[in-house]
């Protein structure tokens, strides 16, 4: 252990954030979190949590209230363009997860817990507030704030997401770390008036898909529209208005509902959009300043992992920062037990993709076949089959004995 805490500060309160502060503390450093919006943002879609990613929400002592927020989707049906059911699954046929033992759960439960947690330690949070510059001079990180506010930190950790600010002002703009997965998505809620529960629909022709999910008996569903497309059709500064009209555009003559959810998107007060993309970079850490979760290596939806992969990667940055001595020994470390566990989940947004999203009318017929075939007895073959044997293949250390 250190002979006095370190200061740190880490951008971003999402899940990666709150995670790694949780245990810095716990090992005796001294934690600033900066939060560019004015509280932590949870959102009710659900998220899952995974695999090895449950040791660690269980060693954080939340894994009783998160199992009481667990959602308990009981199918996943396919419908053709008309309406008809082309097959049905249940969620951990398709995704791989532990029916009694991983989570699936509304986003917000999952960031208020962890927030909680690091309320009875002694963080600091500032919100409404984010990075400017950053001044990394061997010794120490001097931070500017945009607030004007200025310090300096030991240790400055990026857990801002896919689009990091951290990530950009240390190792460059992102276009050079992203790779573009071929889909564009938008996600809004709209009123749950077709009956839906603990459930989800999902709608595929090719290249253009349509998911409703149920998060319990809720009378809001979530939506989302996602179309396929060879080169990302907008930049991070594209307007939602063109966003609407070009969504609006791709899923013109759809059948289905798809005409309703596309009303409600152009009419919706909470559209999110964004290209499905995953960061892929050479390495994590650059003298003082590391990233973790989506700021180094973003999954996708597509994995279905990626709030798991986050909680993995700030329990092992903060373990290995806690039992060496100096960074650069921990940050290597971090890297070489870290790295093959985020390849191999971000490996499997490809089968998912194909799955859930087919592009050409070969890969949609081919999806419907294999429904089919899932939906006979004694089928023992399942799309996740594989996915689960990576979400788990990552024993976590006990940092604590090493103290």
């Amino acid at each position: 252990m250190f002979n006095k805490p370190k200061t740190v500060l880490i951008s971003g309160a999402s899940i990666a954030g709150p995670t790694l502060a949780f245990w810095l503390c716990k090992y005796g450093f001294d934690v600033t979190v900066v939060e560019r919006s004015d509280t932590i943002r949870g959102g009710g879609y659900p998220i899952d949590v995974r695999g090895t990613a449950i040791d660690v929400v269980e060693r954080m002592g939340i894994l009783p209230q998160l199992q009481a927020s667990h959602i308990h989707s009981k199918k996943i049906t396919f419908v053709n363009p008309d309406g008809s059911v082309a097959g049905i699954l249940l969620p951990e046929e398709l995704t791989g997860g532990m029916e009694g033992r991983d989570i699936e759960l509304p986003r917000g439960s999952l960031t208020e817990s962890l927030f909680d947690l690091t309320k009875l330690q002694p963080v600091r949070y500032m919100f409404n507030d984010s990075i400017s510059s950053l001044n990394d001079d061997g010794d120490g990180v001097d931070v500017t704030f945009k607030s004007g506010r200025r310090d300096r930190f030991d240790l400055v950790i990026g857990a801002d997401g896919l689009h990091s600010n951290t990530r950009r002002l240390t190792f460059g703009e992102e276009n050079q770390f992203s790779k573009y997965l071929g889909y564009c998505f938008n996600g809004f809620t709209i009123p749950n008036d077709i009956g839906l529960s603990h459930e989800s629909v999902t709608y595929a022709t090719p290249g253009r898909f349509a998911i409703l999910s149920a998060v319990g008996d809720s009378d809001t569903l979530h939506a989302f529209l996602t179309f396929s497309s060879e080169e990302p059709p907008f930049t991070n500064y594209q307007d939602a208005d063109r966003q609407r009209k070009l969504t609006a555009e791709m899923f013109a003559d759809s059948g289905w509902i798809v005409p309703r959810l596309v009303e409600a998107m152009k009419e919706s007060a909470d559209l999110y959009y964004d290209i499905v993309s995953q960061i892929h970079m050479p390495h994590w850490t650059k003298g003082r300043i590391a990233l973790v979760g989506d700021s180094a290596y973003a999954a996708s939806f597509l994995s279905g992992q990626g709030s798991s992969v986050a909680l993995v990667g700030a329990y092992i940055l903060a373990g290995e920062l806690a039992t060496h001595e100096h960074h650069e020994e921990a940050f290597a470390a971090y890297e070489k037990i870290m790295r093959p566990f985020a390849e191999a989940n971000q490996a499997l947004a490809g089968s998912g993709g194909t799955f859930l999203l087919p592009r050409t009318c070969e890969e949609l017929e081919a999806r419907n076949q294999a429904l089919a075939a899932l939906q006979l007895p004694n089928q023992k073959s399942m799309p996740g089959d594989e996915s689960g044997k990576v979400h788990s293949m990552l024993r976590l250390p006990d940092y604590a004995a090493l103290l």
